[in-house]
């Protein structure tokens, strides 16, 4: 069973069950202000196209130059070991852990020079563009799928607006924050853990009491779900069904307030709960998204395992039901030792991943309406430490962008002779989210007020890329 999990270093999805994906439905009753996040929604839509966001983020920072910036002439101590190839597009080299990428080429954007990292291990400043201590007295700047859900939602909508399916450290689980704009924007992050339990008990439990004793068995039922033993879509929408019968027959349904109904209706939409079983998916697309395993063993990759190449696969069906903003990860960058042996599991599952979620969106007609990003907090060090590994490196990071409507081929910035330093073009974090905010119909210049009614600009730092409109 695939499990997003909270409390561990990092996550563990060998072994699980495509109808798992499916238990995360039950999890969003759980502790998210749901209906607080429709009713914010509400007061603030602004109308928009139904466009959409793809942030996948690589936990612990990838080395730029074992991926997308090879340096065959940099001295032998500091090279990477992975030769360069040529792509798609002449003039543009990649290193042979992404022949895929390669090979498509002319429909992506290379983020050499990206600059500004705050130098932490969580995703923050990939959600944001800011650094987590900016505007912290008033609780830091809001992620933009939470600023989706303030300025783009509707109570008509049947799906979140943003969906967070970070995985791996507990900082990077809990990036996604709202920060200025308070809890009623989180996002909806189906989390099945133990922590489900308690919090599942505590969001439900206003609504059971209102039912007077005679319902004691609901919230016994509530409590008792087997979260983390569910395999069964049917079963689970059973109970759930069987729950809201118990409020439609006490009268109660009628009395919550509007965004409460609207909460139970997205839980238990056919469109939201139909992407996120895999099991409607065709055979032939999950084989898409699922890399082949060496004749005759196994493959280690990462701590969560070759199948999560998957969570591309569900990132996919999301916007395909509607959702804006969909953030994923893949864990295990943090290459301090062993970095060579570990890039050699990584980078080609990047690789996959990343090419079954960008052919996909274009054989289905989606790509110019999905901007897909995929970048982490920092690069990696050029010096090689004595263990083999890579260290931390927030003077130069990594990207790669795809879609909606940007331009393929084209690589942004140059790097010095190590891959070490950006020579030209820098482009900052904020570049990029305000570019993602223009892709999704949002001006990144407009105001949004905090909880106390002062105004701040959206993005008052970055400079949407002129490259890619």
């Amino acid at each position: 069973m695939l499990r997003f999990t909270s409390g561990h270093a990092f996550a563990n999805c060998s072994g699980f069950r495509r109808r798992s994906f499916l238990c995360a439905g039950a999890s969003g009753i759980a502790g998210l202000t749901l209906p607080d996040v429709l009713a914010a929604d509400a007061q603030s839509s602004s109308g928009s196209s139904r466009k959409s966001v793809i942030i996948i983020h690589l936990d612990g920072g990838p080395p730029q130059m074992d991926l997308i910036d090879p340096k065959p002439d940099a001295p032998a101590e500091l090279r990477s070991p992975f030769a360069p190839i040529g792509t798609k597009v002449p003039g543009i080299g990649l290193t042979e852990l992404m022949p895929r990428c390669a090979g498509i080429a002319d429909q992506l954007v290379f983020l050499r020079s990206l600059v500004g990292a705050d130098g932490k291990h969580h995703a923050f400043q990939c959600q944001s563009g800011y650094k987590e201590t900016v505007l912290q007295s008033i609780a830091g700047r809001p992620a933009l799928g939470c600023v989706v859900n303030h300025l783009l939602g509707s109570p008509e909508d049947q799906v979140p607006n943003f969906v967070d399916l970070m995985q791996g450290r507990p900082l990077v689980r809990n990036s996604a924050r709202p920060g200025f704009l308070g809890p009623s924007v989180k996002p909806f992050r189906p989390d099945i853990s133990d922590r489900f339990q308690r919090e599942l008990e505590e969001g439900m439990k206003g609504e059971l009491a209102r039912l007077g004793d005679g319902h004691k068995t609901e919230l016994k039922l509530i409590k008792e779900l087997p979260v983390d033993r569910i395999d069964d879509r049917l079963a689970l929408l059973k109970r759930l069904d069987q729950f809201n019968r118990a409020l439609d027959d006490s009268g109660e349904m009628e009395a919550m307030d509007h965004f409460t109904r609207q909460a139970y209706t997205i839980l238990t939409s056919g469109a939201f709960a139909g992407a996120m079983d895999l099991d409607q998916e065709d055979p032939r697309v999950i084989a898409h998204y699922t890399p082949e395993l060496p004749a005759g063993g196994t493959q280690s990759y990462t701590s969560e395992g070759p199948e999560a190449a998957l969570k591309f696969l569900l990132a996919r069906r999301l916007v395909e039901a509607g959702v804006r903003v969909v953030s994923i990860s893949l864990s295990d960058f943090d290459t301090h030792s062993d970095n060579n042996d570990r890039m050699k599991q990584l980078g080609p599952l990047f690789d996959f991943g990343f090419h079954a979620l960008i052919t996909d969106l274009q054989s289905r007609g989606m790509l110019d309406d999905v901007t897909v990003l995929a970048w982490g907090e920092f690069g990696r060090t050029p010096k090689v430490n004595a263990k083999g590994g890579r260290d931390h490196w927030p003077r130069l990071s990594m990207g790669m962008m795809a879609g909606g409507g940007m331009p393929g081929g084209v690589v942004l910035g140059n790097t010095d002779k190590v891959a070490g330093e950006a020579t030209d073009r820098p482009v900052d974090y904020t570049d990029v989210v305000a570019t993602l905010y223009h892709q999704l119909g949002i001006d990144p210049g407009r105001m949004i007020h905090d909880r106390s009614g002062r105004p701040h600009v959206l993005m008052d730092h970055g400079e949407v890329i002129r490259e890619l409109i």
